[in-house]
């Protein structure tokens, strides 16, 4: 797909448009009785007694069926459906041989295609890809995130790759046709982290700081449950450190890496919510390239939901092939919407905090993990943003100041994109502000998942100009070029 609009503008809308693919999917594992987010009593080995019942011609035949009809959609099918057989291989017990046809064929009762952006696909950011090789003069090659989502309202992270040339014009590459969650595994854990965060879920007691007294600063899940053996064996005379144990299992296994087969494009990467505390959803996506500490890397706040709590997490990664997903502690966490600025300020890291659920502030970190309280720099002030205010991804930095593209939300719950310009050296300083919507949505963007929304989670400067992607009422993906000197020109003072 390729597109590019007229120059002279303040703001272009190119007619490319993303839509949601349904046939786009993930093969996952499918437990019987457990279809959905409600609880149910499992019928695993009912399915796996059926299958061990059925003779040798009706495992063949049906397997050559599930082979034939679905293989096309992956690299190896086979191999998935062992994968899935020995998740539930357990069931059978040590008893029971089963050969290679019918572990496959129990493997295919325990698999569900999943349509991971069928419902929606919106709310992009957008960063320069790592590899620039092959562009032409005036080009830029992109990483664009996604936010897809699917049955059960259930969101993950998609990506897309393209190219911007020197005139704006936007390619957008085809995405891969095998999509795919990569590999989970546990990494070393951050004990000074894992305190501040519990003690914030109200662990403070004798029982947590015994705990920490026997884990190391970097601490591995061997040490870690080796120290929750040790607090288990002192239960009598410590009361009760059930809830500790679980919370701190909790946290651990919201604390992971992710790798992918480097066979897999970029565009068929898909970060899948894996840890409990973004078991409802992995939302917004808001990546940065971060530079001045070496090499850059990338950094990307999400939301995480757990069903009932919304706090940000963090993504790191310099190749988009491994992510490390760390939690974040401090309030100004607590919250959606965080975004990273791409670069130290005065020795910190700094961030865009929407901590009060309404308006914009910056707070600081020394390791990016935890967060001081944030300053409010923009509160809900004009009609179109009073209910509340956000931002669209993280500052630009440009000579006048930091560009920020904001959200407000006004009557009717329309949602528009506005711009404010922060002090360099002091961003918690607002300089300028735009007083009036630079995009509302149009007429053809008013009707979606969610009505009257544009809303962007990160956009890319290139030259005179900013790409700015957007989501258009929860639905679908546009994309704006704005005219960056136009844009600064028209900032009034704060």
């Amino acid at each position: 797909m390729t597109a590019a609009g007229p120059a002279g503008q303040l703001l272009t809308r190119a007619p490319l448009l993303l839509r949601p693919d349904p046939s786009r999917t993930l093969s996952r594992l499918f437990v019987p009785g457990q279809e959905t987010l409600i609880r149910g009593e499992s019928r695993a080995m009912a399915v796996i007694d059926r299958v061990l019942a059925m003779s040798e011609d009706e495992v063949e035949s049906t397997l050559a069926r599930t082979m034939a009809r679905f293989s096309g959609q992956y690299r190896d099918l086979g191999e998935t459906l062992a994968g899935n057989f020995g998740l539930v291989a357990h069931r059978l017990g040590s008893d029971i041989e089963v050969d290679r046809s019918r572990r496959r064929l129990i493997g295919a009762y325990f698999t569900q295609q999943y349509a991971f952006e069928a419902a929606a696909l919106f709310n992009p950011s957008i960063v320069p890809h790592p590899d620039q090789s092959g562009c032409a003069p005036g080009e830029v090659r992109f990483v664009m995130s996604l936010r897809a989502v699917g049955e059960g309202h259930l969101s993950s992270i998609g990506f897309r790759t393209g190219t911007i040339s020197g005139d704006g014009g936007i390619s957008v590459d085809p995405p891969g046709r095998f999509p795919d969650i990569g590999h989970s595994r546990a990494v070393s854990y951050d004990r000074s982290l894992f305190q501040e965060k519990l003690a914030e879920l109200g662990h403070e007691e004798e029982n947590a700081q015994f705990l920490w007294s026997l884990l190391p600063p970097r601490f591995s899940m061997a040490e870690l449950d080796a120290a929750v053996g040790e607090l288990c064996l002192q239960q009598v005379t410590r009361g009760c450190s059930v809830a500790l144990v679980d919370a701190v299992r909790w946290m651990a296994a919201s604390n992971y890496e992710v790798e992918f087969d480097a066979r897999h494009a970029i565009s068929e990467r898909v970060l899948w919510p894996s840890g409990p505390a973004e078991s409802h959803g992995m939302e917004d996506a808001r990546f940065v390239r971060f530079t001045g500490d070496g090499d850059p890397v990338y950094f990307g706040t999400y939301s995480a939901f757990d069903g009932s709590s919304v706090a940000s997490h963090l993504l790191e990664t310099a190749d988009f092939r491994t992510f490390t997903i760390s939690q974040l502690a401090g309030k100004s966490t607590s919250n959606k919407g965080m975004a990273l600025f791409p670069r130290r300020i005065g020795g910190r890291y700094a961030a865009l905090s929407r901590w009060d659920r309404e308006s914009n502030g910056i707070a600081y970190s020394g390791d990016a993990r935890r967060w001081s309280e944030a300053v409010t720099v923009q509160a809900p002030d004009r009609p179109w943003e009073l209910v509340q205010l956000g931002n669209c991804g993280s500052p630009i930095e440009t000579p006048a100041g930091w560009l920020v593209f904001t959200h407000g939300v006004g009557p009717m719950r329309e949602y528009s994109i506005g711009a404010v310009l922060l002090d360099l050296d002091e961003p918690e300083r607002l300089i300028a502000a735009l007083p009036e919507p630079l995009l509302v949505a149009s007429e053809s963007e008013r009707e979606g998942y969610v009505p009257n929304v544009v809303y962007s989670c990160g956009s890319l400067p290139h030259g005179d100009m900013v790409v700015l992607p957007y989501g258009c009422s929860d639905s679908s993906v546009r994309f704006a070029i704005v005219d960056l000197p136009q844009l600064l020109g028209r900032l009034t003072p704060a």
